[in-house]
């Protein structure tokens, strides 16, 4: 599992360099044919994490539900994200990571409720759940390049 943690952090740094520069207009703009914008991007991948790892595992929430309401799957940017919500965000991308890491390693995790993904993903164990983050941060890293490439 320690391969798979080094694999996110280091998805999460490439976001946050991605990301790097632009400016909070850029980061809250939805270009045409697209359904969100990059700081909704930026949140979604931190709120799969809580939904996917923590309450799958009938564990609580290590965020406000707020937060993760707004960047669910199914939700859509409702409002602007401020300068200081994006640089928690930020500081969140790797601290998210890092607790997940820190709560697996003291075996948090011992239960999991199996689900399909949106994707046809099976998931039937943490381990499932924290591998297919790879695949799902990927995918929003992708969505985040084509965005850029759009606002920037």
């Amino acid at each position: 599992m320690g391969k798979i943690f080094k694999n996110l952090l280091d998805l999460r740094t490439s976001i946050l360099q991605v990301t790097e520069g632009l400016t909070d207009k850029q980061l809250n703009e939805i270009p045409d044919g697209f359904n969100n914008n990059i700081a909704w991007n930026l949140g979604h991948v931190i709120a799969t994490t809580q939904t996917v790892c923590y309450l799958r595992s009938n564990q609580a929430i290590v965020l406000d539900n707020l937060f993760v309401d707004q960047f669910k799957s199914g939700t859509r940017p409702e409002t602007i994200v401020s300068r200081d919500e994006i640089e928690q965000i930020k500081t969140l991308l790797i601290s998210n990571i890092e607790k997940l890491q820190d709560d697996y390693e003291k075996s948090v995790f011992v239960e999991y409720n199996s689900v399909v993904t949106r994707y046809g993903v099976q998931l039937n164990t943490i381990e499932e759940a924290i591998d297919f983050l790879q695949f799902h941060e990927g995918f929003h890293l992708g969505y985040i390049l084509a965005i850029k490439r759009l606002v920037a």
